[in-house]
């Protein structure tokens, strides 16, 4: 008996060589038909033996290409059109598109082993790729993804790569980006005058420069790397005096995993994260006997490593005497990533002593990912290259709705049916160039994704640029959402949590309901509402923006606002050459000028790092608490110092006591390691006997506890507290799909909106009725 069928396949399904696969299932199954991609997804028509049909649509879902993830199979009888044979047919561009954006991936094992093959044609080639890694997002320009709307189209195929590319049982049947050294890109090394370095292979005498300690930018998939040695004292010293980052830690990409772990300690879950598709930079423990350059991160217990994730970078660190380099992000410091040549050769003028180059368009930049494993589970602190722009289902439909996010570590979010995009991490909104950048990628993705323009959300912050910003397009609304509800709202959404919730939010700066800066919140509540259960004692930001780049001007500040007279002589006993600048912060306290009010867990840390003396001026943002959680041991444990809870309107944490312990510590010169260990213990503490009194006054039908905000990417911390909750019986959640620092609070505004969108829809649905 012959029967037809129509299929629908939403997801991942499109650069992730899908119709091959779908080709081949079909001809092992003896059917007829065609498979095209659609502004939908993929769609197939399939007709033949009814008995064949159930073990095709079987191994559709269970068998599907690796980089694929299908979300929806429909399947729909049809009419028999009596086709003779299987075959791929030609994109339709037209329809409401549903299209999930393929992501880039790391070069496969396949590819890897042609290029290392003297008799491949391919051989040593850069640019090789398949349907299963290469460049996706990077190069689109239109959708669906097909060839002619990449920067591919600049290479016509040859012969070879054309009978390829059309050849159902090839593994490069339909690889958009298929090329080889006779039709595809090629590249080209330059001198820092921008002229061509005569060169038989650019890529082998770039691996001399760098072995001479030479600096050169590297053109690869989303963008311009920084480049030199890392085993190379002095050149990594130069590439940070020339880039200003003088101790902000570099990233280093490592040949292999046996590289690799001749200076870290590596989990089977961090080898299995270095080697997957995403190929992210990944946190890792230096050993005792680390041996790259101690000015790739100093000071620092940790790393990020990456594994080679193209071909170039492969052919890179080929060379035994150059195992690993650092591999830094290419922008001068506080700059998005460089991916346009022109503006590469100007910004990176004195910067770069060579530029390793090649004729492909990167259309649309995106930085390297940034992960750890922290208390067993995957903790994103940068979610970029590889898993973006792919989508996350959510429970109600979000169309029309654009989040903008926060003003550091800034994403965007966009909204369509039960799909939410997070975009590609921006970085910090201080400059026109980021701005422009931020606004290039909402733009593309907005017109690729189509959704009418309903709610834009922003912070609640009034001096946020994304206020501004906002206004350069037309939305039917707009909506602030306080900075912590989306944190809270974030991880709730992510674990798909029914009811309310605790929410622990421990972040740096977000703006209060009550005109305050919070930042150490207890929130009870859900993705529409929350209560304010308890908080940090506010003590005073003397010069706002300044207390935070100068650590030592909070320190000194809080001394001063909890402690008077003799808080300003421990600030001056310990500030020793900052007694005058002391006296006119006393002033101003006193005065209330130019000074607000905060009570959040970075203000704290970067307090505490200044009086144990490890940070008092930061040159990165959040390097002062880093730096003092670098010293705490996540395996021992602390006596905590003293604390005091306030049982007031709003529970009240008052660390003010152990505050003048620790300034008293230092005096005497107490080990400073075992100051911010019993300082960590002490949150840690404080927070468990919050929630115990909490849950004590007004008992939760259960106990579920989400635990958000950019401090919760310190490893004591949310090891610790996780453990003492969970003793007590609390269920607790941590982010894992998108950054708990602001990365993720674009994500966290849509699923508010939605939430207040859908309250609201129901409230006139009931006046109907």
């Amino acid at each position: 008996m012959y029967k037809a069928v129509k299929i629908s396949i939403r997801g991942r399904v499109q650069g992730v060589g899908f119709r091959p696969f779908v080709f081949r299932l079909a001809e092992r199954y003896q059917l007829n038909g065609t498979v095209q991609n659609n502004m939908d997804g993929v769609k197939i028509h399939l007709e033949g033996n009814a008995k064949r049909i159930p073990h095709f649509l079987a191994d559709l879902k269970n068998k599907a290409p690796r980089l694929s993830k299908i979300k929806e199979v429909i399947v729909e009888e049809t009419k028999l059109l009596n086709l003779s044979d299987f075959t791929i047919i030609q994109s339709e561009r037209s329809g409401t598109s549903m299209l999930v954006i393929p992501i880039d991936s790391a070069v496969c094992d396949d590819c890897l082993n042609e290029m290392t093959d003297p008799n491949d044609f391919r051989y040593q080639y850069p640019f090789i790729n398949c349907t299963q890694c290469g460049p996706r997002y990077t190069i689109i320009e239109e959708l669906p993804y097909d060839r002619p709307y990449t920067s591919m189209q600049n290479f016509p195929m040859c012969e070879d790569c054309r009978k390829e590319y059309e050849d159902p049982t090839n593994r490069r049947h339909h690889a958009q980006p298929i090329a080889c050294p006779k039709c595809g890109p090629k590249m080209c090394l330059l001198d820092e005058g921008g002229l061509e370095v005569v060169s038989e292979n650019p890529i082998t005498t770039t691996i001399q420069l760098l072995k001479e300690g030479k600096i050169v930018a590297i053109k690869g998939i989303g963008g311009y790397h920084l480049c030199c040695d890392a085993h190379n004292e002095l050149a990594v010293g130069e590439l940070r005096k020339r880039k200003n980052r003088p101790v902000r830690p570099l990233a280093v990409m490592a040949a292999s995993i046996s590289a690799i772990q001749n200076f870290v300690t590596l989990s089977q879950d961090e080898q299995n994260l270095l080697k997957s598709p995403e190929a992210p930079i990944v946190i890792l423990k230096k050993q005792e006997q680390y041996h790259l350059a101690e000015n790739v991160a100093p000071g620092m217990s940790t790393i990020g490593v990456m594994l080679p994730y193209t071909p170039l970078h492969h052919l890179l660190l080929t060379n035994p005497e150059l195992s690993s380099i650092v591999a830094t992000s290419a922008n001068p410091s506080g700059m998005p990533i460089l991916y346009r040549d022109k503006d590469t050769f100007h910004y990176l003028a004195g910067i770069a002593d060579f530029y390793l180059v090649h004729n492909r368009e990167i259309l649309h930049p995106v930085d390297d990912s940034v992960v750890q494993m922290n208390d067993g589970k995957l903790d994103f602190l940068r979610r970029a290259r590889g898993y973006v722009p792919d989508p996350f289902s959510t429970r109600q439909d979000v169309t029309g709705i654009v989040a903008f996010g926060g003003q550091q570590k800034t994403t965007f979010t966009i909204g369509r049916n039960e799909q939410v995009f997070v975009g590609p991490h921006i970085g910090e909104l201080e400059n026109i160039e980021t701005i422009d950048h931020y606004k290039h990628e909402l733009e593309h993705l907005l017109k690729w994704i189509e959704i009418p323009k309903t709610k834009a959300v922003i912070d609640y912050h009034p001096d946020y640029h994304i206020r501004n910003l906002v206004k350069e397009y037309e939305f039917a609304e707009v909506m602030e959402v306080q900075h912590h509800h989306a944190h809270l709202a974030a991880s709730i959404e992510e674990h798909q949590i029914t009811g309310k919730a605790y929410g622990i939010i421990l972040d740096g700066t977000g703006y209060g309901l009550d005109g305050n800066i919070w930042g150490f919140e207890i929130f009870y509540g859900n993705a529409l509402e929350f209560k304010r259960m308890a908080h940090l004692h506010y003590t005073p930001l003397a010069g706002g923006e300044k207390c935070i780049r100068e650590p030592w001007r909070n320190a000194a500040a809080m001394l001063i606002s909890l402690y008077g007279e003799e808080g300003t002589r421990l600030a001056k006993a310990i500030f020793t050459d900052k007694s005058a600048k002391i006296d006119i912060l006393k002033a101003m306290i006193e005065k209330n000028v130019n000074t607000v009010y905060a009570g959040t867990c970075g203000r704290l840390f970067d307090a505490v790092s200044a009086l144990c003396g490890i940070t008092k001026v930061s040159s990165y943002d959040g390097e002062a608490a880093i730096m003092l959680a670098e010293l705490a041991d996540e395996w021992k444990l602390y006596e905590p110092y003293p604390f005091e809870l306030k049982d007031k309107e709003i529970l009240t944490i008052n660390f003010s006591t152990m505050l003048k312990e620790i300034a008293l510590n230092v005096l005497a010169g107490m080990d400073v390691h075992l100051i911010s260990g019993r300082f960590h213990e002490t949150v840690v503490r404080a927070i468990v006997c919050v929630m115990e009194v909490l849950t004590k006054k007004n008992p939760p039908a259960e106990k579920k506890v989400v635990l958000s905000g950019g401090s919760f990417h310190n490893r004591y911390l949310r090891k610790r507290i996780i453990a003492e909750l969970r003793a007590r019986s609390y269920h607790v959640f941590v982010p894992e799909k998108v950054p708990c620092n602001d990365g993720g609070l674009s994500y966290g505004q849509l699923v508010v909106a939605a939430a207040k969108r859908s309250a609201n829809q129901c409230v006139l649905e009931y006046q109907q009725k």
